[in-house]
């Protein structure tokens, strides 16, 4: 069987989102480049794999995807007897509601602070304080109804790590190296189920192969 590939930036969220899954089922990946720089991903090459042309995309061998959340679902359907039960069906009402609020509440706020704080410098640019104050605002809010929830369980589909859980783990992890992780720290119980999934053999694994910029000398 030819090498599964996932192909996207290596410092990509939703590239890493993926590759956390890969990690907690113990399956062997690499990671194909494709500099969204230098519009790798608009080329023929690339459009083959996802026509939208956004990262990620896996290939599988004759299965090839797009979209993280849904590559995700995959990973975790396909190869459910191998590695971390990401699907706990004894949890599966409340996992659909987790994985709705993932993409639906925490993701559009989430995702423009990190590229505001994070990402935008590392391209030369400066954060518009403006669209940070905004999110930064309304994820707070956002993690309020977390904080309460995980006061109650331990994960956020229940007594059990789950996709849930997974699919917030990237994005996380870059917002805990911005001047907002805070949000996290700040509120005990989520920054305790935090501290508990990014301590995860498989996702400090994940975490190895990303290519973080140096912090900033004092």
């Amino acid at each position: 069987m030819a090498p599964r590939k996932l192909y996207g930036m290596p410092l990509s969220p939703n590239v890493v989102r993926v590759a956390t899954v890969l990690n907690e089922k113990g399956l062997d990946f690499e990671i194909v480049p494709v500099d969204l720089r230098t519009g790798a991903h608009k080329q023929p090459e690339f459009i083959a794999l996802n026509p939208f042309g956004q990262i990620p995309a896996l290939e599988d061998g004759d299965d090839v995807l797009y979209e993280s959340r849904a590559i995700n679902r995959y990973i975790a359907s396909k190869y459910k007897s191998e590695g971390t039960a990401l699907l706990p069906e004894a949890a599966s009402a409340k996992l659909e509601v987790w994985l709705e609020v993932e993409s639906h509440h925490f993701y559009p706020n989430v995702s423009p602070l990190v590229f505001q704080l994070l990402i935008r410098p590392m391209m030369g640019g400066a954060p518009d304080p403006v669209v940070v104050d905004k999110h930064a605002h309304q994820l707070a809010k956002v993690l309020d109804v977390y904080e309460d929830h995980l006061a109650k369980n331990k994960y956020l589909a229940g007594d059990e790590f789950s996709l849930a859980d997974a699919n917030h783990m990237s994005y996380l992890f870059c917002l805990t190296k911005t001047p907002k992780a805070g949000l996290v720290d700040d509120r005990p119980h989520v920054k305790a189920w935090w501290e508990g999934i990014a301590a995860r053999p498989a996702f400090k694994k994940t975490v190895a192969a990303i290519p973080l910029p140096p912090p900033p000398s004092a």
